[in-house]
């Protein structure tokens, strides 16, 4: 399984370069993910690798969107930070009873960059590996019509399959009412295989502890069930890197 691995690894970096870039500073993890997410056809593993590249370069230019560019987004305090989970995966979660279609698109889109970034930052033990994952936990309860954004949840499940490839270690569903069922099987049509395979839709008691066992106390707040406090975006302060 190595050598097999060393032989993608190798010609996918081969591949990078014919189509203009280069593969520079990521590692072999950083890469592994692109050709798992391409079922390890390095061609196609290397385009979405330049496409990723280019996409950065032009949503995020500085390695980061800074919080002045998606005040907006951040003032409705919907999306919270909650450490480790039990395998180490970032826990974040996203209240929809706080969420509003946004009319700057472009904002909504840098918001969703900044997020994903923050909450794999927040499991870097130094420095960045490359194979990090993150949890994700959409809570429901609560919404209403207008909280509803097709849309919004599409791009963000799309910016993981397309830009943020095996990022994703599992999404938890909660508390999805009986009239969002139809805007979620919609939502499902845009998703990948691969995607709908890591997310849960907690309908009963015995699969809100497995939920609560996977994740662990420690990193869900009380009203999920853990020992923790909701903890704002916002609010969470990264370590730096090591140089």
């Amino acid at each position: 399984m190595e050598q097999i691995n060393e032989s993608a690894l190798t010609q996918m970096r081969k591949s990078v370069q014919k189509l203009g870039s280069s593969t520079g500073k990521y590692g072999d993890p950083t890469l592994m993910r692109f050709l798992i997410a391409r079922s390890m056809d390095s061609e196609k593993a290397a385009k979405m690798f330049v496409q990723w590249q280019k996409w950065r370069a032009a949503l995020v230019p500085d390695g980061f969107v800074p919080e002045s560019e998606i005040r907006e987004e951040l003032e409705t305090r919907k999306i919270y930070l909650q450490g480790l989970s039990k395998n180490g995966y970032p826990v974040m979660i996203v209240k929809a009873c706080k969420h509003f279609p946004s009319k700057d698109h472009l904002q909504f889109k840098k918001f969703v960059a900044h997020l994903l970034d923050k909450t794999i930052a927040s499991s870097f033990k130094g420095r960045e590996i490359g194979n990090e994952k993150l949890i994700g936990i959409l809570d429901l309860q609560q919404i209403t019509f207008k909280n509803v954004d097709a849309r919004g949840l599409i791009t963000g499940f799309q910016f993981l399959q397309s830009y943020y490839p095996e990022r994703l270690a599992r999404c938890f569903i909660l508390n999805m009412p009986g009239f969002f069922v139809s805007v979620w099987r919609m939502v499902s049509y845009f998703l990948e295989k691969a995607t709908l395979e890591k997310i849960v839709i907690v309908s009963n008691e015995a699969e809100r502890r497995d939920f609560i066992k996977e994740i662990g106390e420690e990193a869900l707040p009380e009203e999920y069930g853990g020992r923790s406090n909701l903890i704002a975006l916002q609010d969470v302060t990264l370590t730096p890197l090591e140089d």
